[in-house]
């Protein structure tokens, strides 16, 4: 977790941007249920815009979310 910078006066606005437990991506059975029950149904993917989580597009299968999750571009920034 990046520290907050006392002469940034947007600090507190860009700590609250960003997303819950620093996760940017995750994916989501379609139909619900766990999503190790039934690893050959779609998953909806799911990324932080910002403000809430959107849905981004589907994958068919669990193998292929977690790939798109393991592709995924670091949004995060480091000032150190």
């Amino acid at each position: 977790m990046p520290r907050v910078d006392a002469d940034d006066p947007l600090a507190a606005y860009h700590r609250r941007r960003r997303p819950p437990m620093d996760v940017w991506r995750k994916h989501r059975p379609l139909h619900g249920g766990g999503s190790h029950v039934q690893p050959d149904e779609a998953r909806a993917l799911i990324e932080w815009n910002g403000f809430a989580y959107e849905m981004t597009g589907t994958a068919p299968t669990l193998a292929a979310a977690q790939q798109w999750l393991t592709e995924a571009p670091d949004t995060e920034t480091t000032d150190e």
